[in-house]
């Protein structure tokens, strides 16, 4: 049936027809009906912007020892948080610190991800003797504990900021293999791809164009949840004295300097405890959500 509306008055209306909103503004609607996504992305912004920024904002030189100074109590002689046992400031170390866990966090995430996605690739969709062998390389990996295999690694290639993100790649990328290998094998028995192997399209084609494609959303949120793991990771390592190494502040080796003054002076483990804890919930936090919000069989599509 022909439409009783004029064209002019057609293509108007056509006009003002509502927009679609874009990724962005539809992925912080969602984002802002959540108050635990919400808070978990506040605190990883915040963390973010403490990193990159942070030189500029530190009230003093994180790495200067004043040993006037020493042991001052949280807001006293303009220390916010008070100081250490060599004087400098709490403040401008938890601040600087926050690169560290920042450029180890992500750069682990980036590093292992990329080895675990090759990895289960490759096995998931070649599968037979490749895929045994890849799988049991994994399985004889995860049979060593996470935190003990890294601490054997980089006693072996030695301490400092490079080396703790080379071993804890080295230890994380058999969770992305397994991961991205479950992916696979579950994308291979679609049907899609069935009618692409019926038809004669080549497997490199069926791997970058089909394959991959779809492995960005379970990579982005195993990503998002790891970030957190690796963080807390480093800092127990450097805790131990195998990670960062003074005078490099590090929350880790914070702890671990003032652990000998835990019942004289709280403060030197207690705030840089707190940015651990704070960071590893917003991380988690944020992720929980991003699981939540693109994983389809949780939506119940």
């Amino acid at each position: 049936m022909a439409s009783s509306l004029p064209q002019g008055e057609q293509a108007l209306d056509q006009s003002v027809k509502p927009k679609q909103p874009s990724k962005i503004a539809e992925f912080f609607s969602n984002l802002s009906r959540s108050w635990t996504g919400m808070l978990g992305f506040s605190i990883i912004i915040l963390l973010v912007l403490l990193s990159i920024f942070g030189p500029w904002i530190t009230p003093y030189d994180p790495e200067h020892a004043e040993f006037g100074k020493k042991l001052l109590p949280p807001m006293t002689d303009g220390h916010l948080l008070g100081t250490d046992q060599l004087g400098r400031d709490i403040f401008s170390r938890i601040i600087m610190g926050a690169r560290v866990s920042v450029i180890i966090g992500v750069a682990t995430v980036c590093i292992a991800g990329l080895i675990g996605t090759i990895v289960g690739i490759i096995a998931g969709y070649f599968r037979g003797w490749i895929d045994i062998v890849l799988m049991r390389i994994v399985d004889v990996q995860l049979s060593f504990p996470f935190i003990l295999l890294v601490l054997v690694i980089n006693a072996i290639i030695g301490t400092g900021l490079r080396n703790i993100i080379i071993s804890l790649a080295i230890g994380g990328w058999v969770i992305f293999a397994r991961v991205i290998r479950s992916e696979v094998l579950a994308l291979r028995e679609k049907e899609f791809i069935t009618s692409c192997i019926a038809t004669g399209v080549s497997r490199l084609e069926i791997l970058v164009k089909h394959i991959v494609p779809n492995l960005f959303t379970p990579m982005i949120i195993l990503a998002s949840l790891q970030i957190g793991t690796y963080i807390i990771a480093e800092a127990s390592i450097s805790f131990l004295g195998f990670g960062v190494q003074p005078p490099t502040p590090a929350w880790g080796n914070m702890l671990n300097e003032g652990k000998d003054y835990i019942f004289s002076s709280w403060w030197l483990i207690t705030f840089p405890g707190i940015a651990i804890v704070l960071t590893a919930l917003g991380v988690n936090l944020f992720g929980d959500w991003l699981r939540d919000t693109l994983d389809p069989e949780l939506k119940g599509e």
